[in-house]
């Protein structure tokens, strides 16, 4: 059975910062790509950053300079710090995980981020 658990998530005021953690199971972690996505209340789920199996990242515009992902294989652990947060941040952040052979996808069950101004 697959399992994707975030946690890290919380109020923090702006400028502040928070890391989130997913620790996943049931997978080959290093056979998947990680990501984050996010959704605000009345958005739609939105990337925010991945990063392959070779390390390779990438970022959505709004988060670049101020958000890191990265994973530890060993772990089967993706995170992502973030820093510098502002309120357009809040959202329930998701973890997510892609097998690249088969496209098959996983999702979290998502951990709520607030922040205040």
């Amino acid at each position: 059975q697959v399992q994707l658990v975030e946690s890290g998530g919380g109020l923090v005021q702006a400028g502040g910062s928070l890391r989130l953690s997913c620790a996943a199971s049931g997978i080959i972690f290093r056979q998947h790509d990680m990501g984050w996505y996010r959704q605000a209340s009345g958005k739609q789920r939105e990337l925010v950053a991945t990063i392959g199996s070779y390390y390779i990242t990438n970022y959505a515009d709004s988060v670049k300079g101020r958000f890191a992902i990265s994973r530890d294989n060993t772990e089967n652990t993706v995170y992502l710090q973030m820093s510098s947060l502002k309120p357009d941040d809040t959202a329930v952040y998701f973890c997510h995980a892609r097998r690249r052979a088969t496209m098959e996808d996983y999702w979290g069950q998502g951990t709520q981020v607030t922040v205040s101004s």
